[in-house]
């Protein structure tokens, strides 16, 4: 008994460990940019490693306490490790030996492959066997034309005859689906990846929905999202939720974490928090990074759990490093965060989105010679973004251009492009350096940078800390974030300079400033671990948060975009949605905007309540708009009771966190009539001035407000005083004299006179126009008997 429970924690160990360096398939397209990616097996080991960090993709060994403590705390481990050393020697023979013999009984109890049928029924199956003069160590169909798996139960096959096959004709006719079903699923594959019209993908879908529905798991996680967001096949919820389910239970990790998305919004099923956040669980625990993000914000804003800084720091931890992983030098995609709200508001100023005039403007001068255009669109088309898609070959060509033309912008990202290699262009280190030489001889910070990096690592020259560090500091110098970030790190980790914790920070903080996302992760890793800077949980997280929300996914944002653009709301508001469960503000103010609307894709009674849950998402982050939004909803009874207090909390904290000029005119408005709060005539206008002054946009509309502020002030003045009384206290006599109703009289006289005689003057001054006789009156027409005859 005790050898049997001995083997099973054995294979629980193996189990587990498996589990966890399991690794989720990964595909090279874009609308894969929503599936997971498991962590590399050496990433989590170096993650979890004791006393090192993977930060910009180099080790840092030690944490960030000072060099006295870390030898104290080296000098009581050592004494330990010596305590220890002598019993760990004692039990290592015992443990062996256990192990031994459990792996021995384990084999020994390992099932053994039988024959089935043939002419060696139920015997066990011989590897390896001969066969055609070759041996084979495994089950095959060589020599049948059915493709039906077979063994030989002798060595020899040829001389003795015996054989059986290793699966039943039910198992066989299911495996050769299976395969066929592989090559259906391969076919769109290829034809998706390779494509990029439209008509070609929808193509490949229709393979991929063939392949899907011969139960192939990968086929039917594409066409599951596919029908889900409507990519190239019409939008249907309750498909997608059936292959959903399907997936789940399966096992599939993107499966589960799209049941729970379903879940979580209420689409095709009935809302269910809890049931979402099981599924996300089980979807985080198999790997998938966008179930890990929308559990590591679900624990930052404590949606649906308690709110925990710590658990959303592991989540949030695990996809940074992925994402981190990815970076490139050339940076990655731009991702493009656009408002709808903002954009209804201010057209074309909000997105900043190139219109595609100006876009055919900037080539039609770039084949012309313009160095300038052509770098520009040469950085255009190498991150993408703008509208403009990411494409390698044309931001070649254009560097190109404008690199033999002498600019040393180009040079340098011809450099970056050599150096990091693609499908386009070749890694090549010389060819790199060659630019990158160029460029920095030139005094451009990109060179330099990219010539530090050289020297860093030895790419196409010998590792030289000092010369790098040397460029690094030229670039940085110029404001280059990549120039600050390297040197950031070679200050972090001691590579030729003394280790200074206080410049890593400040060298990142720059770095960050300019929007790098690895500056961005290792400040998150400096404040997760306390290194140079005081610990803070709710910093990292933060941090971390905005290296997240940088990774793959976030190119659907630009996909819902465009689908609202095209007139297609519901593949729009799906997306919005996912992203906005992710954590992304964006997103969630544009769902929002979206049911705002009236969304057909949510029941007409549920567009307001769920608008107003994410408008809650997008203000708790600090979306001016969202928080008005807010104070809206309660006001006017959208979605929610009709709430003028709560109303009020909501413009008060927009006008005094965010200085919002329409914040302050609500208030304004709500202190004139006293909803929500006393009235009180002082306060409005206060707040009417308050707007004025935050916002020109607002001068009329308070000028008109405070006319009619007056006016009810005026009216409110005079009801509040006694005419009555007022002239009772009045003395005319004293005030005008004994005589004043002579005088009095006299005047209303000459008034009237001079009225009468004025009105007497303009009718007798009306002049007659020159050149104009009198019209003659019209004569009546003869009576009928008098007319001539017809």
């Amino acid at each position: 008994m005790g050898r049997r429970v001995r083997l099973a924690l054995l294979l629980c160990v193996a189990v587990l460990r498996a589990a966890g360096l399991a690794a989720a398939d990964e595909e090279g397209n874009q609308d894969e940019s929503l599936e997971s990616e498991a962590l590399p097996a050496e990433d989590q080991v170096k993650e979890h490693s004791t006393g090192s960090r993977v930060v910009a993709g180099q080790i840092f060994l030690e944490s960030g306490k000072s060099d006295s403590q870390a030898e104290d705390e080296e000098n009581f481990h050592s004494q330990e490790e010596e305590k220890e050393n002598s019993q760990e020697e004692l039990n290592s023979l015992d443990m062996s030996d256990l192990l031994n013999k459990d792996l021995e009984d384990a084999e020994m109890q390992s099932p053994v492959l039988t024959a089935i049928g043939g002419t060696a029924d139920g015997e066990p199956c011989h590897f390896p066997f001969l066969f055609m003069e070759k041996e084979y160590a495994e089950c095959t169909a060589d020599g049948r034309e059915d493709g039906r798996l077979w063994c030989a139960t002798t060595y020899d096959y040829k001389k003795d005859q015996k054989w059986g096959f290793c699966e039943t004709e039910e198992q066989s006719n299911k495996r050769r689906q299976m395969q066929e079903a592989e090559d259906i699923y391969q076919t769109g594959m290829k034809i998706l990846n390779e494509s990029s019209k439209k008509a070609q993908k929808k193509e490949a879908y229709q393979y991929l929905l063939k392949a899907a529905d011969m139960n192939h798991t990968k086929a039917m996680e594409k066409v599951s999202y596919a029908l889900l967001f409507g990519d190239y096949l019409k939008q249907n919820i309750q498909s997608s939720k059936e292959l959903f389910e399907k997936l789940t239970e399966e096992g599939s990790p993107r499966g589960q974490m799209a049941l729970g998305f379903l879940y979580a919004s209420g689409l095709g099923v009935n809302s269910s928090q809890a049931k979402a956040l099981v599924y996300y669980t089980f979807g985080a625990l198999g790997g998938n990074l966008i179930a890990h993000m929308i559990l590591g914000y679900r624990y930052w804003a404590g949606i649906g759990v308690l709110q925990s800084c710590e658990s959303a720091l592991t989540h949030y931890r695990l996809v940074a490093n992925h994402v981190a992983s990815d970076i490139s030098l050339t940076g990655g995609t731009v991702v493009q965060r656009i408002r709808l709200a903002d954009e209804v508001e201010n057209p074309g100023m909000a997105s900043g989105m190139l219109e595609e005039d100006l876009i055919q403007y900037y080539q039609f001068v770039a084949e012309k010679g313009d160095v300038q255009a052509q770098v520009g669109l040469g950085q255009l088309h190498l991150h993408g973004g703008r509208g403009v898609e990411q494409n390698h070959q044309r931001a070649f060509e254009y560097f190109n251009q404008a690199a033999n033309a002498g600019n040393s912008h180009a040079m340098a990202f011809l450099g970056k492009m050599y150096s990091e290699g693609s499908d386009v262009v070749p890694q090549n280190n010389e060819t790199a350096l060659q630019y990158f030489k160029k460029a920095a001889d030139m005094g451009n910070p990109v060179g330099q940078s990219g010539l530090g990096m050289a020297y860093l690592y030895g790419r196409g020259v010998p590792v030289n800390y000092e010369l790098a560090l040397k460029y690094f500091q030229k670039a940085a110098e110029q404001g280059w974030v990549d120039g600050q970030l390297q040197l950031g790190s070679m200050y972090y980790n001691g590579i030729g300079v003394k280790r200074d914790y206080k410049q890593a920070l400040k060298y990142f903080n720059l770095a960050s400033q300019g929007g790098h996302i690895l500056a961005f992760y290792n400040l998150a890793q400096m404040h997760a671990t306390g290194t140079g800077v005081m610990r803070s949980c709710h910093t990292a997280v933060e941090l971390f948060k905005n290296v997240c929300e940088r990774g793959r996914w976030s190119e659907r944002l630009m996909t819902a975009y465009n689908s609202y653009k095209d007139g297609d709301s519901n593949s729009a508001v799906v997306q919005y949605l996912l992203l906005a469960e992710q954590g992304y503000e964006v997103a969630q103010s544009n769902a929002a905007f979206i049911l705002d609307q009236k969304a057909s894709i949510v029941g007409e009674n549920e567009t307001y309540p769920r608008a107003l849950l994410h408008w809650n998402r997008a203000a708790s982050q600090g979306y001016t708009v969202a928080r008005i939004k807010l104070g809206d909803y309660h006001f006017y009874g959208f979605g929610t009771d009709v709430d003028y207090e709560t109303a009020f909390i909501h413009y008060r904290l927009a006008s005094e966190q965010q200085h919002s000029a329409q914040a302050m005119f609500n208030l304004g408005y709500m202190h004139e009539k006293g909803l929500g709060i006393k009235q009180d005539i002082h306060l409005a206008k206060r707040f009417y001035d308050m707007a004025a002054e935050a916002s020109p946009d607002a001068q009329v509309p308070v000028f008109l407000a405070l006319c009619k502020l007056g006016v009810i002030y005026s009216v409110q003045y005079v009801r509040e005083i006694n005419l009555r009384e007022v002239f009772s206290h009045i003395d005319m006599d004293q005030l005008l004299g004994p005589e004043w109703d002579l005088y009095l009289m006299t005047i209303i006289t000459l008034l009237l006179g001079t009225i009468i005689a004025y009105r007497q003057r303009q009718h007798q001054a009306i002049p007659r126009p020159a050149g104009l006789r009198p019209a003659v009156p019209q004569q009546e027409p003869p009576p009928p008997e008098h007319q001539p005859p017809q």
